[in-house]
């Protein structure tokens, strides 16, 4: 049996979910709350293998529920199904680390399919709302883990570097805080740019701080103008 938490604020949308997944299709609900504070109290009191949670309701809305939900030990996965298909609600459900969103119009035969996919482990999405989370993927998600896998890519050495340049420091200035020869700073920078993809040192300094190597208003210097001194990082 899959052991299921309802959330939603609507006694009669819980009854028709309830019967929906019954024990016939291998569905055991244990638990039916009417807001998120009765659904964080409940899944950790059940532990159950999937919470479907509504996203509008009094006290807890379900994004918050979902977060702390998440933060529980071993956390269930979380199936929305909301009437609300707006991108303020998809895109907060999908941060709180939701691993499924239905909409309530969807079938029956949706439902025990979706709630099956993600009590397993997988992810469902409606179909009016997919193309919209391909396409935050393509476009946001997919670039963004490759700049960190190119990031990933430098060495403790090259980080040092990195962050030491984007601060504002000379190679010569690199040199004397990690105590290498300016020629080695040269050969360290030259091989950052190959690994981050970028032409200059403007580049890869506005890949630091876009990638947040180092924050806005860091400075090389400490105070007096004269380059801090740190023990050489590991190679």
């Amino acid at each position: 049996m899959i052991r299921v938490v309802l959330v939603d604020d609507q006694p009669i949308v819980r009854a028709g979910v309830g019967r929906i997944l019954g024990h016939e299709d291998g569905f055991e609900v244990v638990a039916e709350c009417g807001d998120g504070e009765e659904a964080v109290t409940a899944v950790a009191a059940h532990g159950p293998d999937v919470v479907l949670m509504d996203i509008r309701m009094p006290r807890l809305d379900g994004i918050e529920a979902s977060r702390r939900i998440a933060r529980l030990p071993d956390p269930p996965p979380v199936l929305v199904l909301t009437t609300f298909d707006e991108d303020e609600v998809l895109w907060g459900a999908l941060e709180a680390g939701v691993s499924g969103f239905l909409l309530k119009d969807a079938s029956a035969d949706d439902l025990i399919a979706a709630t099956r996919a993600v009590a397993g482990g997988g992810a469902w999405f409606d179909r009016s709302v997919a193309p919209r989370v391909l396409d935050a993927y393509r476009d946001r998600v997919a670039p963004a883990n490759r700049e960190r896998q190119r990031l990933e890519q430098l060495t403790d050495r090259e980080n040092a570097v990195l962050a030491l340049i984007a601060r504002g420091a000379s190679n010569r200035e690199v040199g004397a805080t990690l105590f290498v020869s300016e020629a080695t700073v040269k050969s360290h920078v030259g091989s950052i740019f190959t690994k981050l993809g970028v032409r200059d040192r403007a580049a890869a300094i506005v890949f630091a701080f876009d990638h947040g190597v180092v924050g806005i208003g860091e400075r090389h210097d400490d105070g007096g103008g004269s380059p801090g001194h740190a023990p050489p990082p590991r190679d």
